[in-house]
């Protein structure tokens, strides 16, 4: 009778979850890099900065996802049990890993504040114009509201105490005393001339909310007794929503406004038929 040699082919359960951890990481991975961006298409001179900060980001997470994962699984695959049941620790490389790890965190640190100070700076440090457009936007619950400030250039004082949105004064203005107030545009959506600087005054009468729009690549809160200056130059026409991103109330799902960016002319005219 020949001899039968049976072979184990068995894989410890250690093993086989270090397959599984690698096998996800890398089809998750793949995923992740065969997709197309996923941002719609910028539509602010600023915009190519922070999606360059965006891509960045992502890719240093998706090395550092990567290379932690694939190493768990190493150190699973490699790990043991001996007759005792006493855990063999995987002691070799610890020191390069550390080192490593304090490396590329210091450069993703370093890269991101570059990008970032840069893309940063695209935004708040941007010196005014004398040809912007300058509009206000206020947030309450669970609306935006939006103010020019007419021919005359200036913005009317805020009355806090006159502030009613049942008869729609929205800013608190004294159109009777104030005559700053009296040419001072009160809207329901935002209307922006194309290729030209903008500043948007950021407030809120409530709570804090967050003033975004994807297009523009623009996320700012809006805090209560604060005006928070927002400049940027749109450069695609078009019409973008806003949007809150901060949980400001039952009714944060519904509080959203449209921006509009129009030609020059058309914003012309669009101002001069709603102005006092």
């Amino acid at each position: 009778m020949p001899h039968v040699i049976a072979l184990d082919v068995r894989l410890h359960p250690g093993k086989i979850f270090a397959i599984l951890l690698a096998s996800v990481s890398l089809i998750s991975v793949g995923l992740f890099v065969s997709r197309q961006w996923w941002m719609p298409a910028a539509a602010a001179r600023h915009a190519s900065s922070l999606d360059k900060l965006i891509v960045w980001a992502m890719i240093d997470a998706g090395i550092a996802f990567l290379l932690a994962q694939l190493a768990l699984a190493a150190l699973v695959w490699r790990s043991r049990v001996d007759t005792d049941a006493r855990v063999v620790p995987f002691t070799s490389g610890v020191r390069l890993a550390v080192v490593l790890s304090v490396l590329f965190i210091s450069l993703e640190l370093y890269s991101a504040a570059t990008l970032g100070r840069r893309a940063w700076g695209s935004m708040f440090s941007v010196p005014s114009t004398a040809d912007r457009v300058r509009a206000q936007v206020m947030g309450q619950q669970f609306a935006f509201y939006f103010r020019y400030p007419g021919r005359d250039g200036q913005f009317g004082p805020i009355h806090v105490e006159k502030i009613d949105a049942s008869i729609g004064n929205y800013f608190g203005l004294d159109t009777k005393k104030d005559e700053a107030s009296k040419d001072d545009v009160v809207v329901a959506a935002l209307v922006l001339p194309v290729n030209q600087p903008v500043e948007l005054i950021l407030s809120s009468q409530d709570v804090i909310h967050s003033f975004y729009v994807r297009e523009l690549r623009i996320q700012q809160d809006m805090v209560p007794g604060m005006q928070i200056p927002v400049r940027f130059t749109p450069t695609k026409i078009g019409k973008y929503e806003i949007t809150c991103t901060q949980l400001c109330g039952l009714g944060h799902y519904r509080m959203r406004a449209y921006l509009e960016v129009v030609s020059a002319s058309d914003f012309e005219k669009w101002i001069q038929a709603r102005e006092h």
